[in-house]
């Protein structure tokens, strides 16, 4: 992939997401990544990792997960295109706190966090993007919260749909139930009743 073609990438996303960024900073950006394809079902990321990279994802899906205290594997989400993944040192963290698993052939844009939020600090539209980064973070985690006391896994299992459309009937069914708090069998009881096969 070269260079011109990731800067198109960068401002679709950046125009897709309402970010005003001019080509200079998306060069800057590029200049302190790299990229790299990763096969299908490679663990890029484990628990306990040092969190000093992140990843845009510019093609691909890629899952991050737990393990309980049963041994049980735990979907905690899904990031697909035109979005981050091992992303726990943009929010603080020192390491990773779930397990990175690329659900097809990936391709990531990887930088340092340091260096990215270096550049970040010197750029006021990045800033402003940074900032609408963690607030959909924020969002995304009420959103979550709410789903498992408010909601039932029929609805719970609906919103999915809507947030992730592309990638509903692509990823094994266990780690769509797993997300939702639900088991495999009650997830295929869902579908049915909704008719969605």
């Amino acid at each position: 992939m070269n260079k011109h073609t990731i800067i198109e990438q960068l401002t679709a996303l950046a125009e897709k997401y309402r970010i005003a960024l001019d080509v200079g900073i998306l060069e800057r950006i590029v200049k302190i990544s790299s990229i790299r394809i990763i096969e299908n079902g490679s663990i890029i990321q484990h628990i306990g990792d040092k969190a000093d990279t992140a990843a845009l994802i510019l093609e691909g899906t890629i899952r991050c997960y737990y393990i309980d205290d049963d041994g049980n594997d735990i979907t905690r989400g899904f990031s697909v295109k035109g979005t981050l993944c091992m992303d726990e040192g943009m929010f603080g963290y020192d390491e990773s706190l779930t397990e990175w698993e690329t659900l097809t052939d990936t391709t990531l844009m990887i930088f340092k966090v340091d260096e990215i939020k270096k550049l970040i600090k010197q750029n006021d539209r990045l800033n402003e993007a940074y900032i609408q980064l963690l607030e959909n973070a924020l969002k995304y985690k009420i959103y979550r919260e709410n789903g498992f006391l408010m909601e039932s896994a029929s609805e719970r299992y609906i919103h999915f749909r809507k947030l992730f459309p592309e990638i509903c009937h692509t990823v094994k069914q266990q780690y769509i139930a797993t997300y939702l708090g639900i088991a495999p069998e009650s997830l295929s009881r869902i579908k049915k009743g909704l008719k969605d096969g």
